[in-house]
């Protein structure tokens, strides 16, 4: 990806201060989600954090709301994620809610506003040379992928659609991106995949 002025200079300090704004604006949404996570969970926690892969695969920690429970089979292991989401984590996951602590990430310049989702550690063997070019800008709390069918889309049109964005990130594109964004949150589409409480995991191309 050759850098413009925009990705160079002022993607940045725009994210940066639209993330402080935006966790100011939805700082009532954000405590009274804390609070009623901390009663539907139920002592599990109320914030998921995990390792991810950020811009050229540096690996930093990613912050959420927890909308699943710990809840364990007779061997130790998690349940499946249907029957570990939580009926306020339903409603959480459903209008994006989980996806607003990430703007601390945005603060700390691990993620950007807009930009290919981060996913997991263990994918990064997977990754063909071209999907592995996601990398090449940091991962974002939404992105093009997510505003043209979020997980009910396939991994291979998902990855085709982050580096359409790696390859035409500007501006115009983000500011695309964020009223997209405003519209699928309120439409809810794309939430999981069929059948899936939110998306099978990532296998690989074969």
């Amino acid at each position: 990806m050759r850098k413009n002025r925009y990705t160079r200079y002022l993607k940045y300090p725009l994210d940066f201060f639209i993330a402080a704004f935006l966790i100011l604006l939805t700082s009532p949404v954000l405590l009274s989600t804390i609070l009623l996570l901390a009663i539907a969970n139920r002592g599990d926690g109320i914030f998921f954090l995990q390792e991810r892969p950020g811009k050229d695969g540096k690996i930093f920690r990613i912050i959420k709301f927890k909308t699943m429970n710990d809840r364990k089979n007779c061997h130790g292991e998690l349940l499946p994620d249907d029957l570990r989401m939580t009926s306020i984590g339903k409603i959480v996951r459903a209008t994006s809610i989980d996806e607003l602590p990430q703007l601390f990430n945005v603060l700390k310049g691990d993620m950007a506003l807009i930009g290919p989702r981060p996913l997991l550690v263990q994918y990064l063997p997977l990754y063909n040379e071209e999907q592995a070019r996601r990398y090449e800008v940091r991962p974002g709390i939404t992105g093009w992928a997510q505003v043209n069918g979020r997980n009910a889309i396939s991994w291979r049109k998902k990855f085709e659609l982050d580096i359409w964005y790696v390859n035409h990130v500007s501006f115009m594109t983000d500011m695309m991106i964020f009223c997209k964004t405003i519209k699928c949150v309120i439409s809810r589409k794309g939430i999981s995949q069929k059948g899936e409480a939110t998306m099978k995991p990532f296998d690989g191309n074969n």
